[in-house]
């Protein structure tokens, strides 16, 4: 763990170096990406002034402005609109003029504005920041919600005027009168009628209560430029600052990174009132990171060692279940082999004989001298159930036709089949004409399939329990020494009780070509061992034919599908060319053959024969049976899943495990 510290410890170094440029370049240069804007008049608008036709990632959405007839810079505050005069980048000022205020002395401002209206985090204060301070004073400065700190008020950008109306005439030194100036109350938003008949007033500064004469009142509050006036000023003059424009700081957007709130020194330099908030985010990324760090150098090996731990479980899980399995078959008579036996039986897995959906086959010698077929088994996608489905069906069956489980092997994930070897190989090996193999007389091929009828029929009636295959097929039918048929590969195959008929299945399993049609459509009827019967009918046909059931590649388009073509010959009564030194008897063990066949594959289950009765008519005579209806595929019923519980179809032969040596 140390040694993945040390070799970590470099990336962590280099992501914090990261976070502390990425920081100080946003704070610095956060709109370098920006062009400045220009209404009218005023040119170069930039940061953190914005207009609202600019892109949204441009300045800062609380200093919006507005761009009237591309002539006048509008600024909307507190429900006002003020005309911009000017931006001072350098000391942070914006002068601003009321909308309802013209060049003459006729007009006044619309909208009301005290210093009352500002509050604690606005955009603009009427504070001016730039102040110098008496030599010995220190620094003094004012924070964004208006707090002064360093002993000393600071200095103000603008003053209140104070409009008001009086029912009777005042002679007062603080109060200015407006009536000779003939002021215009139409250009402003003024209701009260007082103003038009009482005398009107304005005064400079602040205004205690008792300053506020009998029968006068405050109408409304106005800013004008910070100014010492002199003792006998008149409206005009006040009223051409008035039209000149007030001033606001914008200062407090420098502030933002300032937890309590910020000022400028006598360099002009901000400093920050307590803690820098940038520095406080580096510190907070700075033990994200470290706390990141140590969660991944200490959780990543936690990490590993619980998914070791659920891969472990789940395995072992497989394994206990075969393990459970195994403990509860007491009765079972194959022998359990450790791996190491396994090993050294197949001389390490040396002899290939072929490899299949299940796994590989391996030819072995017991230490008895016996040959023996080692299906070692691949990895299980049912929870090891094929190799319980081997085990639980071969193992309690003992019969001349059925292929014989010697021996197991279940270590862990390891697990093997020990069977007798065959050295005649595969049934399908000897029906295609593959290269080698041997060419089987009609009277064996009618014996081989009263041998597989007879290990079908045991498999369905003679246990204790019913067996039934799923995945009949020439390519699971072995042939020993004296070519006796074993019916093998029990991977698909099921145990239901003998007193039901009528099995459950959640999907299609077996081999396409081979599978019942009930397997696939459920209106047809309910999947029961009549599936096997289909499945050893298909097989028949071929075995009659030497062919396979389906040829595209077939002279006449009516012999594509053979058990149709074959249906129709006998049908008609024409005669089955199997060779021109064909003997009559050969002819007749063909057409039984075929007409047993036909019988198995018809469409519906209710209409095909059992394994019992399929053994009689294979030893009966030919006299005794009758052509049965043509098996027409007519349904209107979509297929069922064919992909789910373990079906492992597959589209040919080659595609299932082989106990053989010549099988491929």
């Amino acid at each position: 763990m140390f040694r993945g510290m040390n070799v970590l410890l470099p990336c962590y170094i280099a992501f914090l170096l990261q976070l502390l440029v990425f920081q100080t370049c946003h704070s610095s240069n956060i709109t370098a990406h920006c062009a400045p804007s220009s209404c009218g008049n005023i040119q170069n608008i930039s940061y953190p002034f914005r207009l609202n036709t600019d892109p949204q990632s441009c300045g800062n959405n609380n200093y919006n402005l507005s761009c009237e007839n591309n002539i006048s810079t509008v600024l909307y505050l507190y429900s006002g609109k003020y005309y911009v005069q000017a931006i001072n980048y350098g000391n942070y000022t914006i002068r601003v003029v009321d909308a309802g205020v013209q060049g003459n002395c006729c007009s006044i401002p619309r909208y009301s504005l005290a210093r009352d209206n500002f509050s604690y985090g606005d955009p603009y204060t009427w504070y001016n920041y730039k102040q110098v301070l008496p030599p010995g004073v220190g620094e003094g400065f004012v924070d964004y919600r208006g707090y002064y700190w360093g002993g000393r008020l600071p200095p103000t950008l603008s003053q209140p005027m104070i409009f008001m109306s009086c029912e009777n005439t005042v002679n007062s030194p603080l109060y200015v009168d407006t009536a000779p100036y003939g002021l215009n109350y139409g250009s402003g938003n003024y209701s009260n009628s007082s103003l038009v008949t009482h005398s009107n007033y304005v005064t400079l500064g602040g205004m205690n209560a008792s300053d506020l004469m009998e029968l006068c009142s405050i109408e409304k509050i106005f800013l004008l430029p910070k100014k010492n006036y002199t003792d006998n000023y008149s409206f005009e003059e006040i009223h051409s600052d008035l039209a000149n424009g007030f001033e606001l700081s914008w200062y407090n957007i420098n502030c933002e990174k300032c937890r309590r709130g910020c000022y400028l020194n006598s360099a002009d330099h901000r400093r920050c009132i307590g803690f820098h908030e940038s520095y406080r985010q580096i510190i907070l990324y700075t033990v994200a990171a470290l706390l990141h760090g140590l969660k991944v150098v200490c959780g990543t090996p936690c990490v590993i060692i619980f998914l070791i731990y659920k891969w472990r479980r789940r395995h072992l899980s497989v394994y206990d279940t075969v393990e459970q399995f195994l403990q509860s078959q007491n009765n079972l008579m194959p022998v359990r082999y450790s791996y190491s036996d396994i090993k050294k039986i197949t001389r390490g897995f040396k002899d290939e004989l072929g490899k299949g959906g299940f796994g590989t086959v391996y030819k072995g010698k017991l230490r008895s001298g016996r040959f023996a077929a080692i299906k070692l088994l691949g990895k299980s996608k049912a929870n090891g159930q094929d190799f319980i489905n081997e085990v639980a069906t071969i193992g309690r069956i003992h019969h001349t036709n059925v292929v014989q489980l010697i021996g197991f092997c279940a270590e862990g994930s390891k697990r093997a089949l020990v069977y007798d070897f065959m050295p005649n190989g595969s049934l399908d090996s000897h029906l295609f004409s593959q290269e080698g193999s041997i060419s089987l007389s009609w009277q064996k091929l009618h014996q081989i399939s009263l041998g597989v009828a007879c290990g079908i029929d045991y498999l369905h009636l003679g246990c204790d329990m019913q067996i039934l295959h799923f995945d009949i097929k020439p390519h699971n039918i072995l042939l020993d020494e004296n070519f006796t048929p074993k019916v093998s590969d029990f991977g698909l195959a099921r145990l239901y009780p003998t007193n039901g008929s009528i099995t459950s299945l959640t999907a299609a399993r077996g081999t396409i070509g081979y599978m019942a049609p009930e397997l696939f459509y459920k209106n047809i009827g309910r999947v029961s061992y009549k599936a096997d019967v289909y499945s050893f009918g298909m097989l028949l046909l071929e075995m009659a034919g030497k062919r396979k059931n389906l040829n595209a590649l077939a002279e006449n388009s009516s012999q594509i599908y053979w058990p149709y073509w074959v249906h129709d010959q006998v049908s008609d009564g024409k005669a089955i060319e199997i060779g021109d030194d064909a003997t009559e008897e050969e002819s007749k063990i063909v057409k039984k053959m075929i007409m047993v066949g036909l019988w198995c594959i018809q469409m519906k289950p209710m209409d095909r024969p059992t394994m019992k009765n399929v053994v009689e008519m294979l030893e009966g005579d030919l006299e005794n049976l009758r052509l049965p209806p043509k098996p027409v595929f007519n349904v209107d019923e979509t297929p069922t899943n064919i992909e789910g519980e373990s079906s492992s179809l597959s589209g040919d032969s080659t595609e299932s495990t082989s106990l053989v040596e010549n099988a491929y």
